[in-house]
C-alpha cells in the first residue's frame, strides 16, 4: 500500500485560450513531494531510529528543536497503543521530520494497527512541523457491509461506533504544517483538524482513508487551512469539514488521481450537524484542483456564510460544471474545464 502505490501523476493541467486549468508543480518540487523536494530534512537535533528514543526526544524537545527519525527506521506502535493508549505528543514550535524523497529513501515508516489508535500523533501546541515521514494507520479498507448493517438495516450509529477508528494527525493548535508525507489507512482521517487556522497541508500523498461514513484526507471542524500540492487516492472525501462557523479551506493544485469512494472534496452543512442552521462553514475556495475521479469533485451541502468559489479546476470525467459540482447556494462557480481529453471551458454560473 505504500511507496510503489505513488505513481507519476502525468499531466495534470491544460492551458486554453492561454489560461491554465488544473495542478501545476510549484518552485518546491512535485505534486506529492518525494524526490526532487526542495525542503527535505536530513539531520536533527534529536537523531532516533527506536520508539523509545523517538518518546525520549519528544519529551525534551524545546521550540526551534528537530526530532529527526533515520530514513531506515520502522517504529512500529501497536502494542503500546493497544495497551497504553500510547500517542505521540509534539510540543509547539517542534519539527518531526524524516528524509522522504532524499535519495531512493521513502521516509521513516510510524505504523499502529491497532483499530483504536485515535489518534497516533496530538499536537501539543502552535507552530509544528510534521514532514518527510510515512505514517500508516490500521484500516485502509472502505468496510461497506459494516456501514450497511449500521445504517441500511437499523442498527444505528451506536453499532456503527462499536467498530474503533483511527485518526492519524490531531490538532486544535494553530499552524500545523503537514508536507511531503504519506499517510494512508486511518479509518476517520489522516488530519484531523479540530481547532486553529493557519494550517498548511502540502506535498503529500494521501490515500486509502475510506471508511464508509468517515474517511477523511483533511478533516476540519473549526479550522482554517491550505491545502495545496498533494495527490490524493482511494478516500473517500480527501477534503471536508463538519461546516461549523469559523471553519474554511482554500483547496489549489492538487490532483485526485481517481478513484474516490464518494465525492472528492466535501463540506457539512446545518442539517448535517443538527444545529438548526444552514451553514457551510465560513468561505471555501476551490481552485486549480485536478479531478480524474468519476464521482462529483465539489459537494458543499449548505451555506458558507461569506461565500464559496469554485474556479480553474479541471474536471477531468464530467461534462459540465453542474456535473462536477453540487451546493446548496452561495457559491459562484465559473471558468473550470471539462472532459477528459478536449477539455472545454465552463460558462460562469452564480448560485444564490
Amino acid at each position: 500500500m505504500f511507496g510503489a502505490s505513488l505513481k507519476n501523476p502525468g499531466r495534470t493541467w491544460v492551458k486554453i485560450r492561454g489560461s491554465v486549468y488544473g495542478a501545476r508543480p510549484d518552485r518546491l518540487g512535485p505534486l506529492g513531494g518525494g524526490r526532487g523536494y526542495k525542503r527535505i530534512v536530513r539531520k536533527g537535533s534529536h537523531n532516533v531510529s527506536t520508539l523509545d528514543e523517538l518518546l525520549d526526544a519528544l519529551r525534551g524537545a524545546k521550540s526551534g528543536d528537530i526530532v529527526f527519525i533515520d530514513g531506515g527506521a520502522e517504529i512500529d506502535c501497536t502494542e503500546r497503543v493497544h495497551i497504553e493508549k500510547l500517542v505521540l505528543e509534539i510540543p509547539a514550535g517542534v519539527t518531526l521530520a524524516g528524509n522522504r524523497g532524499e535519495g531512493a529513501s521513502q521516509g521513516a515508516l510510524i505504523h499502529s494497527d491497532t483499530f483504536a489508535t485515535n489518534p497516533l500523533i496530538r499536537v501539543g501546541g502552535p507552530g509544528v512541523r510534521i514532514t518527510g515521514l510515512r505514517l500508516r494507520g490500521p484500516d485502509p479498507k472502505p468496510r461497506l457491509e459494516h456501514h450497511s448493517r449500521s445504517f441500511d438495516e437499523g442498527r444505528g450509529h451506536e453499532y456503527y461506533y462499536k467498530f474503533p477508528i483511527s485518526t492519524g494527525i490531531r490538532t486544535e493548535e494553530a499552524r500545523l504544517e503537514v508536507d511531503n508525507c504519506e499517510l494512508a489507512g486511518w479509518s476517520h482521517g489522516a488530519m484531523y483538524l479540530v481547532g486553529g487556522d493557519g494550517h498548511h497541508v502540502h506535498h503529500n500523498f494521501i490515500h486509502h482513508n475510506q471508511l464508509n461514513g468517515l474517511g477523511y484526507g483533511v478533516c476540519h471542524n473549526k479550522s482554517f487551512s491550505l491545502i495545496e500540492q498533494n495527490l490524493f487516492n482511494y478516500n473517500r472525501h480527501s477534503i471536508a469539514g463538519t461546516g461549523a462557523p469559523g471553519s474554511g479551506y482554500e483547496a489549489r493544485n492538487n490532483v485526485e488521481l481517481g478513484q474516490s469512494l464518494s465525492h472528492c472534496f466535501d463540506m457539512h452543512g446545518g442539517s448535517d450537524r443538527k444545529d438548526g442552521t444552514d451553514i457551510a462553514g465560513t468561505w471555501i475556495k476551490v481552485h486549480h484542483n485536478t479531478f480524474r475521479a468519476r464521482k462529483r469533485a465539489v459537494v458543499i451541502r449548505g451555506l458558507p456564510q461569506e461565500g464559496a468559489d469554485v474556479s480553474r479546476n479541471w474536471f477531468c470525467r464530467h461534462g459540465s460544471e453542474e456535473e462536477a459540482v453540487a451546493t446548496r447556494g452561495n457559491t459562484r462557480i465559473h471558468n473550470n474545464a471539462c472532459g477528459r481529453t478536449r477539455p472545454a471551458v465552463g460558462g460562469a454560473k452564480a448560485s444564490r
